[in-house]
């Protein structure tokens, strides 16, 4: 008898132990659960943040003609500082969207790199072209 309520009890420990560790697992599950959810939330108000600082960055029509027109007056500039006197920003930009006409206007990025690394003999000659088509 006390050989049967000793086996009654190391099932029933057994039971116990197994209840014990699916509430374990569940109380885990859930804790991994809400940790996802969190993570979720954070993503998305880091997603937020990231567009809403990239709107900010952007700029519009007017700052963008101006920041052009700075590095245009920068080249004429840099052309003046070489001897060559009568260079105008307006000219530059002339010479460097010509290019533009067919395909369109490019990313900014590009139009910047047109603009610093534009050579005084390639702006020469398309001052020489442009005056022989007046």
């Amino acid at each position: 008898m006390d050989e049967k309520l000793w086996e009654a009890q190391d099932e029933e420990s057994i039971i116990e132990n197994n209840n014990k560790e699916d509430e374990d697992s569940a109380d885990d599950y859930h804790e991994v659960m809400n940790d996802l959810q969190l993570e979720n939330e954070e993503d998305k108000r880091n997603e937020e943040q990231i567009i809403e600082n990239k709107q900010d960055h952007e700029l519009n029509e007017q700052e963008l003609s101006q920041t052009i027109e700075e590095l245009c007056l920068s080249k004429a500039e840099e052309f003046r500082m070489l001897g060559y006197d009568k260079v105008t920003g307006h000219e530059i930009w002339q010479c460097i969207s010509e290019k533009y006409s067919k395909n369109g206007v490019p990313h900014l990025h590009k139009i910047v790199n047109d603009i610093l690394t534009l050579k005084v003999t390639a702006f020469m000659n398309w001052l020489t072209m442009n005056a022989y088509k007046e």
